[in-house]
């Protein structure tokens, strides 16, 4: 069976929250991890704050939690309906871990492309 992960973003300036000029690098590496694993199938989504508030208000988990903590508690990662981390972007090792699939899925493969810029 195929697991469903789902963050739960704070209100970020567009949809990835990879924008403007002082990009925070976990919002880069989770936006990379998600769109690897979206790339291979598995289902993953991201919800904005700012940009759609009806996943935070629909569903009763995430709900609890703002009126108990507040935005405070956002970045919150859900998986299968149930919250398991909050304040925090989930790190590699637990993605692969709740989706029973080998850390190395997530790594971004380097180029194998060369350049030769010696000029005759």
């Amino acid at each position: 069976m195929s697991r469903k992960i789902e963050i739960f973003d704070p209100a970020l300036c567009c949809p990835t929250g990879v924008c403007g000029t002082d990009v925070d690098p976990e919002l880069t590496r989770i936006a990379r991890d998600f769109a690897t694993l979206q790339n291979k199938g598995y289902d993953v989504v991201r919800h904005n704050l700012a940009q759609n508030a009806e996943p935070y208000v629909s569903n009763p988990e995430i709900s609890l939690l703002l009126e108990a903590e507040g935005v405070d508690a956002l970045p919150a990662t859900v998986v299968d309906g149930k919250i398991l981390k909050t304040h925090k972007y989930p790190t590699k090792t637990e993605l692969a871990s709740w989706l029973n699939i080998d850390v190395s899925e997530l790594e971004v493969k380097k180029s194998s492309l060369t350049i030769d810029l010696k000029t005759n």
